[in-house]
C-alpha cells in the first residue's frame, strides 16, 4: 500500500521510500464524485474540440451578382442570382459551419473535480511522490530506468513544480509518458493516465489549490 492513513510514500529515483507526505484528511477522504468527473471531462474534451466542417452560403460563392434574366416578359420564374441554394454550383442554405463547443463549468466545480481524480488515484494507489526530479543527464534511457525502479508501466502523467531542461528532453521520446508542472493540470490530464509520478513540492502546492 502506497497510503496509509492519509500518510503517502516518497520515494528518492533509485524506488526506495526516504519520506513521507501527511495528506489532508479533509481533503483526501477517499470520496470520489463520479458525476463530477464526468462532466469535467466533458467540458475538458468540448474546449478543446475543433470543428473543420465548413460550406459556402449563397453570399459567399464566388459569381451570381448579375440577375440571370430580367424580372418579368421571358415566361420563367424570376430568379435573382445563379448562386441561390436550388441551382447547381449555388450555395449551400443549412450547411455545417464552423462553431465553438466550448463552456464552462463553475470554478468550484472545476477544482472539485481535480480533486475527485486525486481521491481516485490514491485509492487505486497508482500515485508515487518523488522527491524531486533532478536529472544530471538528459537521456531517455536514464529516465526509462528511474521508470523501472518505480515499477511503473502503462499511460503515467509525471507532474513537476517546474520543468528543466534535462526532464523535458529526456521524458520527450518516451512513449505513453506526458510531463506537465502542477500548477497547469486539470482534472482529464489525471483521469486519462493510468499512473501519477509527482515531485513532492508539486503535491503541496497541488493540495493548497484544490482547497
Amino acid at each position: 500500500m502506497e497510503q496509509v492513513n492519509n500518510r503517502l510514500s516518497v520515494y528518492d529515483l533509485n524506488g526506495k521510500v526516504v519520506d513521507y507526505i501527511q495528506l489532508d484528511e479533509h481533503l483526501f477522504d477517499g470520496k470520489v464524485n463520479y458525476t463530477l468527473l464526468y462532466e469535467a471531462k466533458k467540458m475538458y474534451e468540448e474546449n478543446s474540440r475543433k470543428t473543420v466542417a465548413s460550406t459556402k452560403t449563397r453570399a459567399e460563392v464566388s459569381g451570381g451578382g448579375v440577375k440571370p434574366w430580367r424580372q418579368k416578359g421571358t415566361g420563367r420564374a424570376r430568379v435573382g442570382s445563379s448562386r441561390n441554394p436550388i441551382w447547381r454550383h449555388g450555395g449551400i442554405a443549412f450547411g455545417p459551419r464552423p462553431r465553438d463547443f466550448g463552456y464552462a463549468l463553475p470554478k468550484k466545480a472545476v477544482k472539485k473535480a481535480l480533486l475527485s481524480t486525486l481521491n481516485a488515484r490514491l485509492k487505486e494507489n497508482v500515485v508515487k511522490a518523488v522527491v524531486k526530479l533532478d536529472l544530471k543527464s538528459h537521456k531517455t534511457k536514464d529516465f526509462g530506468n528511474i521508470l523501472e525502479k518505480l515499477k511503473v508501466e502503462g499511460k503515467t502523467l509525471i507532474v513537476v513544480d517546474e520543468i528543466s531542461e534535462n526532464v523535458k528532453r529526456a521524458v520527450r521520446n518516451i512513449k505513453n509518458v506526458s510531463l506537465m508542472e502542477g500548477r497547469n493540470i486539470n482534472a482529464r490530464d489525471v483521469l486519462v493516465n493510468e499512473h501519477l509520478i509527482i515531485e513532492k513540492e508539486a503535491l503541496e502546492k497541488l493540495a493548497e489549490r484544490v482547497k
